[in-house]
């Protein structure tokens, strides 16, 4: 009762007052959670973008933008259904996030989709929503784990990795993930030694990691997340010494976790998605930080992103309507059109006042495919000195 209570609560903040209308926007993110260290930069940057077009002066004429926020709990998908429903009866045209993959299928199929709201997810990622009966108003901004568990599995043959043990939190994400993973492995030859399920919450994860030491390997694939389960097996293999080696999948990596074991996880890598390229990531760190945002986190670009497309799609459209901003949004993620970089939503909404096109690359070089998310890049990330490093572009 206390979780749906959390989850329900609506944090509601205005960007700015004035004679125009507003129109209302929704943020869910896990602000509690297993992922609770990555949101708050999530939600900022999605913030920044709606800021960005309401101070712009040129969206629709003038009209500005007011956020809901909500609370996903990442992992109760009754909770964040019901702090959806709270948030839809608010009146929002439309909602950045949820974040992570069951929770997001469970708000598109049983409250955005029959209400008519464009969803866009800046971080679900399982290959299950590729499929998701979604009427036109679901979209990602972070890439498929059909993806991205085979450049995970391409990092760790290129780490000269001969036998891999895999953990997997026990939900869509995780699962989705380590088969994509497990079957890229062993195509590459590398010897799969056990995979294995984790529950997320609990106090100790000797019994798990234990199961994974039996069976060896050179290293344990983490396939969870930094604030919860996943901490726990890597807590548990270094107390142990049953792995010094990690091979983290996305939602593994974020600064909570060097900060939790710094130089002890000096032998590990990963990946997520991300890009190094300075027209769209560049840019966005120098508008982010700019305003007090760090953009070095895991899908702040991708929330950015998110929220822009949002913006630019009810611009395309001449109205704020839900069914308008769905059959736009496409339309303006891809060519033909302008190109629109981070810190230029005022050109991109001016150009669509006048009838022009544009292609909005954002933070994250965006394309989306004809299911509406993107094909996306990866940051092969490595640990060095207990920080997390951009090893290269994949």
């Amino acid at each position: 009762m206390k979780k749906l209570f959390i989850a329900a609560f609506i944090f509601v903040s205005t960007f700015t007052t004035n004679t125009f209308a507003e129109v209302k926007m929704g943020i869910i993110l896990g602000f509690t959670g297993p992922i609770e260290s990555l949101t708050p930069a999530m939600a900022a940057s999605a913030e920044l973008a709606f800021k960005e077009a309401s101070d712009s002066g040129s969206l629709l004429g003038g009209e500005t933008i007011s956020v809901v926020r909500a609370d996903s709990t990442c992992v109760d998908s009754a909770a964040a259904t019901a702090a959806a429903e709270g948030v839809i009866a608010q009146g929002v045209a439309a909602i950045m996030g949820a974040d992570c993959s069951g929770v997001t299928g469970a708000i598109a199929s049983n409250v955005a989709v029959p209400n008519g709201v464009v969803m866009i997810s800046p971080s679900a990622t399982s290959p299950g929503l590729t499929a998701l009966d979604d009427k036109g108003f679901f979209f990602r901004t972070a890439p498929s784990d059909a993806r991205g568990g085979q450049i995970l599995a391409d990092i760790t043959k290129d780490r000269k990795i001969k036998s891999v043990a895999i953990t997997y939190t026990n939900n869509d994400y995780g699962k989705g993930l380590a088969d994509v993973y497990e079957a890229a492995v062993k195509a590459h030859g590398i010897k799969v030694t056990t995979v294995s399920a984790h529950e997320d919450g609990k106090a100790d994860y000797s019994s798990e990691v234990a199961t994974l030491a039996s069976a060896g390997g050179d290293a344990v694939a983490v396939i969870g997340y930094l604030d919860q389960g996943g901490k726990g097996i890597i807590q548990g293999s270094l107390d142990s010494g049953a792995f010094d080696k990690f091979i983290l999948s996305d939602g593994m990596i974020g600064d909570s976790l060097t900060e939790a074991f710094g130089k002890d996880l000096n032998k590990s890598f990963g990946s997520i998605p991300g890009s190094m390229n300075k027209k769209t990531a560049g840019t966005f760190a120098s508008v982010a930080k700019a305003a007090g945002i760090d953009s070095s986190g895991p899908y702040t670009g991708e929330s950015y992103d998110a929220a822009a497309l949002i913006v630019l799609a009810m611009q395309a459209g001449g109205s704020a309507d839900r069914a308008s901003i769905a059959k736009n949004v496409m339309d303006v993620a891809n060519a033909p059109g302008t190109k629109i970089y981070p810190g230029e939503l005022k050109k991109g909404l001016d150009l669509l006042a006048k009838g022009k096109k544009v292609d909005y690359e954002g933070a994250t070089g965006v394309t989306f495919t004809n299911v509406g998310e993107a094909e996306g890049s990866f940051l092969e990330k490595e640990i060095k000195g207990g920080k997390f490093k951009n090893k290269k572009q994949r």
